[in-house]
């Protein structure tokens, strides 16, 4: 069965083509398929690797890229190649051991060339890692009989005193890409696990199958995720096992799962919200089996599911009722042979399913909302039906997505490196020039190669449409300088796209920042609108403002207990989707950092005033979203049509209300902010003002400070509101998390839904599964499609 899923999931087809010229020379602008021949190797292992560390102590000697054959691999299927891989990890006195807590400046992308990599005890995941296999044949790490410890891939190993290496909530930027994980060695009663992946924010695991025993009786898994903070995953198969994955984590985005022949596919220990688009389940013998105990799992959204052979689909620990209203909400579950859709263990069932065939069109469980009534009503049945934008859909009639490009089918010689063109990434000289002069030779011809560093920018850079570019263990494009010092003339650091522009645009693996003050900073405006579905995006690439090595640097006296002050401002916006453009985001953090990643100090503070602006009209994705820390608002859509957004999440600023939004900014009309007053003091997680056609599945927002005083949390009055939704706007909200804060849900900045109704039994997270305007606000709808029509006669 292995042999056939394989081609589907590890296959990637890149509908783009660049002309081989050489370096220097012109470049012919021709489309076509890429030119890697079969036997030639993956273009990531032939390229001239010259990236750096820009802030690390000696970054002419320290090695970003590490070919694990380079430290004794063989890959030969028989050789223990265990230390082989974790010296190829670990050289470089990087981030570990339970001494470093984390760090920018000890990158690492770790390749595996194709083979059989046997391994008898963990490969150890350190801090700032990319893991990656052979795109084109993606290697197998094949777990030894004797193997021991606790999964083949360990993100976040354990110490003898039962201490970790890092902070669940703050092991930040890892991905693992392109493996085969074996466990089939191992005897199917000895515990067997492929990734131990206790994560945070900012990392993914994408191409990946696990392939387990088959045993009626087995200990094998997946993976195993007891807690943390993510993040987003996709296409991902699990064969065989007792659990496909047995996860428990605050909030994540799950896309494209694919898990045959285990006892459980999912086993859900804990979260307050999470996401899961596009499973398919085959010849299980549950397919979500659900923790709802005190302190367990929260709100589940599924959607877009197919479930085959299997006795049942949902099974869940306790009985909801409307004194302990779990969230649940399914949508276009397609079930064949499931007799059981939904049941309680040793209970009853709560939704019958099906020996031959039917569907689930949309279905909740928990409290829903309607308008501006506060009152709940439970429930556990069909629920009104998700108004889907056809854009936003893809053929089969789900939610579009679209999988990271990673360029297996081009040869080495269809990429451009930016160092070679004369770009530096080395923290300190500007490169604006360089990267200019690289995006207007090379756009539409060659995928451009941005070579680990920190490129520094002293003015707007644009990324015409055409352009591919692939970043190196997240390299780095920072603004710097006076045209970035204006918040009353804010200015992009980043383009993509001129205004009015379309065209693809692939960026993947990159981040975006800032080197303060740079309190007129726009970090990235995002023009260009697709050419063809999803084929304007950023994958694994993320907007870092401050809290790293070199990013605030020249700037003083910004402490908890100084004046609030524009010279500690770091940003004015993360990302702004303008009006004309569209886009496919997965993976990306929008994070105003809440501490220094490379000292681990909170004293020092930064300030960002916006998140995430859309005005875009779409169509557009965010897929495993968050924005943190933001002054005025984490996500505001002003404007804005045909959006799906699947688990966003957020958390307000750690000092508000001291100074209360919107200090030390101000407002500014042209960016329509939000207004300001007693009523509100603290920043919007959620703000939507005249949008229509908005489906949000999964949303986790949180409060946890006042003025850094955590003690607010736990009577959740850290702030009084936290989402606001205008009477003009036409949105459907599933699957709703809040922490921290008096007010789930405000409709034009009154407070309506309590979430004292729908707080968890432990006290932390206030779950609903559904609210929508109500219909007597459905006649707005009209008008604002007229209003489409005038400013997007492309999307018509």
């Amino acid at each position: 069965m292995l042999s056939s899923i394989l081609p589907v999931v590890l296959g990637l087809v890149v509908s783009f083509a660049v002309a081989a010229s050489g370096h220097g020379t012109s470049c012919t602008r021709t489309l076509g398929a890429g030119t890697a021949s079969a036997s030639s190797p993956f273009w990531l292992q032939s390229i001239k690797h010259q990236g750096i560390s820009a802030y690390n102590p000696t970054p002419s000697s320290y090695n970003v890229f590490r070919n694990v054959k380079d430290f004794g691999a063989k890959g030969d299927g028989v050789t223990d190649d265990t230390a082989a891989i974790n010296q190829a990890i670990s050289s470089g006195s990087r981030c570990g051991q339970g001494t470093c807590g984390s760090s920018t400046i000890t990158p690492a992308v770790v390749f595996f060339p194709s083979g059989t990599y046997v391994v008898s005890s963990p490969i150890i995941a350190y801090y700032y890692t990319q893991i990656i296999g052979d795109a084109k044949k993606p290697p197998t790490l094949l777990a030894s009989s004797k193997f021991s410890g606790i999964a083949v891939i360990d993100a976040d190993p354990y110490l003898s005193n039962g201490a970790q290496w890092y902070i669940n909530q703050n092991n930040m930027f890892r991905s693992v890409r392109n493996f085969v994980i074996d466990l089939r060695q191992i005897p199917a009663s000895t515990s067997g696990t492929g990734l131990h992946w206790q994560v945070s924010q900012a990392t993914s695991l994408i191409n990946i199958v696990v392939t387990m025993s088959t045993a009626s009786r087995n200990n094998h898994q997946g993976i195993y995720m007891e807690s943390g903070s993510g993040g987003f995953m996709g296409d991902l198969v699990f064969d065989g096992g007792k659990y496909g994955m047995w996860v428990g984590n605050q909030q994540f985005t799950v896309r494209n799962l694919t898990v045959n022949n285990a006892n459980t596919a999912v086993f859900g220990n804990w979260d307050w919200g999470w996401t899961f688009q596009n499973i398919n389940i085959n010849n299980c013998q549950v397919g979500f089996d659900l923790n709802t105990g005190s302190g367990a799992v929260g709100a589940e959204a599924i959607i877009d599911s197919t479930v085959k052979n299997t006795p049942i689909f949902i099974r869940t620990s306790t009985t909801s009722s409307s004194s302990s209203p779990r969230s649940l909400l399914l949508n276009n579950i397609k079930l064949t042979n499931v007799p059981i859709a939904i049941g309680v263990n040793g209970g009853a069932t709560v939704l019958k399913g099906s020996t031959e065939s039917t569907t689930i069109g949309t279905w909740g469980q928990g409290n829903i909302y309607s308008g501006t009534s506060g009152a709940a009503k439970f429930t556990q049945g069909s629920i009104t039906a998700a108004t889907k934008p056809s854009s936003l859909l893809d053929g089969s009639g789900k939610v579009f997505g679209r999988t990271h490009p990673q360029y297996e089918t081009y040869a080495v010689s269809q990429f451009v490196s930016v160092r070679d063109e004369g770009a530096k990434g080395d923290g300190t000289t500007d490169d604006t020039a360089a990267i200019t002069a690289i995006f207007a030779k090379y756009a539409n011809c060659k995928i451009i190669f941005f070579d680990a560093g920190t490129y520094v920018v002293s003015s707007t850079i644009t990324i015409p449409s055409g352009v591919k570019m692939v970043g190196e263990g997240w390299s780095v494009i920072a603004g710097k300088g006076t045209a970035f010092q204006d918040q009353a003339n804010p200015k992009p650091v980043v383009k993509v796209g001129s205004v009015g522009s379309s065209g693809p645009v692939e960026i993947t693996d990159m981040i975006f920042s800032t080197i303060g003050p740079a309190q007129g900073a726009i970090v990235v405006e995002w023009n260009v609108h697709e050419s063809t579905q999803g084929s304007a995006g950023l994958w694994d690439s993320h907007i870092r403002i401050g809290g790293t090595a070199g990013t605030n640097a020249g700037v003083t006296g910004c402490t908890r207990t100084a004046e609030p002050s524009l010279d500690c401002a770091a940003a004015f916006m993360g990302l702004h989707l303008t009006p004309q453009s569209s886009g496919y985001f997965e993976g990306t953090w929008v994070w105003l950092a809440d501490h220094d990643l490379d000292t681990m100090t909170t004293s020092e503070v930064r300030y960002s005033g916006r998140g995430i602006l859309s005005e875009s009209g779409g169509p557009t994705w965010l897929i495993g979203t968050a924005s943190e820390h933001h002054t005025l608002y984490e996500y505001s859509l002003v404007g804005a049509q045909n959006h799906y957004m699947g688990h966003i999440q957020t958390e307000s600023p750690y000092y508000q209300p001291t100074p209360a939004a919107p200090a030390p900014f101000t407002t500014n009309v042209a960016y329509s902010d939000p207004s300001y007053g007693s009523f509100q003091t603290s920043a919007w997680a959620l703000f939507v003002k005249k949008s229509h056609d908005i489906l949000i599945y999964g949303a986790g927002l949180y409060s946890f400070f006042q003025n850094y005083d955590q003690s607010c949390y736990s009577s959740q009055t850290c702030q009084a509101q936290i989402v606001d939704i205008d009477t003009g706007s036409q949105i459907q909200i599933y699957s709703l998390t809040t922490v921290g804060t008096t007010s789930q849900l405000s409709v034009s900045g009154k407070a309506v839904i309590s979430s004292s109704k729908n707080l968890e039994t432990t006290g932390q997270q206030s779950s609903f599964t559904f609210w929508a305007p109500s219909s007597s606000s459905s006649k707005r709808k009209r008008a604002l499609k007229r209003h489409k029509m005038q400013r997007h006669p492309t999307d018509i």
